[in-house]
């Protein structure tokens, strides 16, 4: 029931910007972090991201700590990922989800960094 909806990847320049967003519907939320998924081709699925359902706490994975941030706006049911500073290693399908995740995974955005 939960659903989850990624948009706003695309390719830029090394040292450039993207925004991701993601559009929930169903529940969310309900006592979980959301956050943001990366997988590039032959590595596993990992959080690159996550913020508590009031937007008061935030996680970042160390590999993007000072270039991502990410932020929520709960009335639109929309989470982003501000992504600065971009690098070739950024590259991957970025998606979002609850964490701990549930298994209804959306489309994903692709994201890709050129050197």
């Amino acid at each position: 029931q939960v659903q989850f909806v990624e948009s706003g990847g695309g390719l830029v320049q090394a040292g450039g910007s993207l925004r991701l967003s993601c559009a929930a519907s169903g529940i969310p939320f309900s006592g979980n972090y959301i956050g943001w998924y990366r997988q590039a081709p032959g590595k596993q699925r990992d959080v690159v991201a996550r913020i508590s359902s009031a937007g008061a706490f935030t996680y970042y994975a160390e590999s993007v700590k000072g270039r991502f941030t990410i932020s929520r706006d709960n009335a639109k049911k929309t989470v982003y990922l501000q992504m600065n500073s971009l690098k070739p290693e950024d590259t991957a399908v970025y998606y979002c989800n609850r964490v701990p995740s549930v298994n209804n995974w959306g489309q994903g955005t692709q994201v890709t960094v050129s050197s």
